[in-house]
């Protein structure tokens, strides 16, 4: 028989026809005889057990803890009805395989990380990571090692945040760098099945000239603003004392008071000071024939 192809299309047409079409009938031919294979081994699993029981209870009833999932693959496929658990379950012998998913909380160290900061600055930055597993199936169906592909994860993003950003916000922002790591690697991990509960930087380590850099800095600073502090204490007092001088310059019997009271203050403390106490008289004596000399000048 003789087959007349007249253009292009028509070519096609016939190309999908005779070799597509085969393709396709061959691969459904293949499930066909690969679920009726599936379906021979598992009579033949269940024959097995009931000519072995009761000791084939013991291979085929399985418990697993509160805290665990049991994922199970029936000749190689994922069995329908996702992970099993917590309590017991059955698997049939030879055909059936199953893994054990610990749902619990894991804490991971990270290791410290050598990091060039936007500015220039080497820094060595540890944090710690806390996440669990979300859904069993998944994070043995779509990831060979959820716990070390989360791990590798977290490093290679910490070392990127931390590149991105001065030093001043990463020794000043913390927190918000934690939660954005938070959310990067929650994202990224959701198609693991792991959920990552928090993240937290745990030290930020300078380098030892950088540090000394950074103490002298606030050290120079603490004594400019002592400085200040201590100027605007002496503009302050001198202004005080020049208003008592004044109100003690209007009031003679105020200067004798004031000198009993410093007499009283140095008799009172411990120490071998000799006062020779001394007439308020005679100073203001003095005082006024130095004034009466001053106006004389001056007139």
């Amino acid at each position: 028989m003789t087959t007349i192809v007249s253009n292009g299309h028509n070519q096609e047409d016939y190309a999908k026809t005779v070799f597509g079409g085969g393709r396709e009938h061959h691969e459904e031919h293949v499930v066909e005889e690969s679920e009726t294979c599936g379906k021979i081994l598992v009579v033949l699993s269940w024959i097995l057990v009931c000519l072995t029981m009761p000791f084939s209870l013991m291979v085929c009833f399985k418990v697993v803890q509160e805290y665990e999932r049991a994922v199970i693959f029936r000749l190689g496929r994922l069995l329908s009805g996702g992970a099993k658990g917590p309590g017991i379950f059955f698997i049939l012998p030879c055909i059936d395989a199953y893994a054990r998913v610990d749902l619990r909380t894991r804490t991971y160290d990270i290791p410290p990380q050598e990091v060039l900061t936007k500015d220039s600055v080497t820094v060595s930055v540890d944090a710690v990571v806390y996440y669990r597993v979300s859904n069993a199936t998944v994070s043995i169906a779509n990831v060979e090692n959820a716990h070390h592909s989360t791990r590798l994860l977290a490093q290679t993003t910490l070392r990127n945040i931390m590149g991105q950003r001065p030093l001043h916000e990463i020794l000043s922002e913390r927190e918000s760098i934690s939660q954005h790591m938070k959310a990067l690697l929650d994202e990224a991990t959701d198609s693991w099945g792991i959920n990552v509960e928090r993240v937290e930087i745990k030290d930020v380590r300078l380098p030892i000239q950088l540090q000394r850099a950074m103490a002298a800095e606030a050290e120079a600073a603490r004594e400019a603003r002592a400085k200040v502090i201590a100027a605007e204490g002496e503009q302050k007092a001198s202004r005080a004392l020049r208003e008592a001088s004044e109100v003690i310059g209007d009031s003679p019997a105020a200067l004798q008071l004031r000198y009993l009271q410093s007499v009283c203050k140095i008799s009172a403390s411990r120490n071998s000071t000799i006062i020779f106490p001394f007439p308020v008289d005679l100073i203001a004596t003095f005082m006024g024939k130095k004034s009466k000399l001053e106006n004389a000048e001056d007139s």
